[in-house]
């Protein structure tokens, strides 16, 4: 008998735990901006860019220079991953132009990848902060010596507060480049 109470008394003990009673429901707190986590240090960026960049290189590709800087800053730098860099609007169009009318006869981007960025946080002092464009594209030129080249070319951007290109930072190999251009 004494067992048979105990077991009851253990059985109502248990239910009385397990009850599932709801409490009422609360609105939830507001949040100030003083509480908001803080931004991370970066995030992806607005898609709309993949749209300009992609424009840009069908600009490009095209021969229509005038079209491609439209979106440049005047202060823009053009820099490749050799050292070798542009510096200005005005520059970075005499060469790009120079280059689609003497030396490319025709030159295509596919199989390209878009990432856009925010940069809210540096991680170090040579990345600005921003909105930064990351792309990886295949290009198929043509030069007018008849020789051809392939390659895949890494391509940051970083865009000003007015949303205009001010530096590009080119990654690609320059030995196919030389080769199919005849250089030594």
């Amino acid at each position: 008998m004494k067992q048979l109470i105990l077991l009851a008394a253990t059985a109502t003990l248990l239910l009385s735990c397990g009850n599932n009673a709801t409490e009422p429901e609360t609105a939830p707190a507001e949040v100030s901006s003083a509480d908001a986590a803080p931004a991370p240090p970066t995030e992806i960026g607005d898609a709309a860019l993949m749209d300009m960049g992609k424009a840009g290189l069908a600009n490009l590709s095209r021969g229509d220079v005038a079209a491609w800087m439209n979106d440049f800053a005047d202060n823009a730098v053009y820099q490749w991953n050799n050292g070798d860099s542009l510096a200005g609007k005005a520059a970075i169009t005499a060469y790009w132009t120079d280059r689609r009318q003497n030396a490319l006869d025709t030159i295509y981007f596919s199989h390209d990848i878009w990432l856009p960025l925010k940069v809210n946080q540096p991680q170090n002092d040579r990345v600005a902060p921003g909105t930064w464009l990351l792309s990886w594209y295949q290009v198929d030129a043509k030069y007018k010596n008849g020789n051809s080249m392939t390659q895949w070319i890494h391509t940051t951007m970083h865009l000003n507060e007015a949303g205009k290109i001010d530096r590009v930072i080119q990654y690609l190999d320059r030995a196919p480049i030389n080769k199919a251009m005849g250089a030594k």
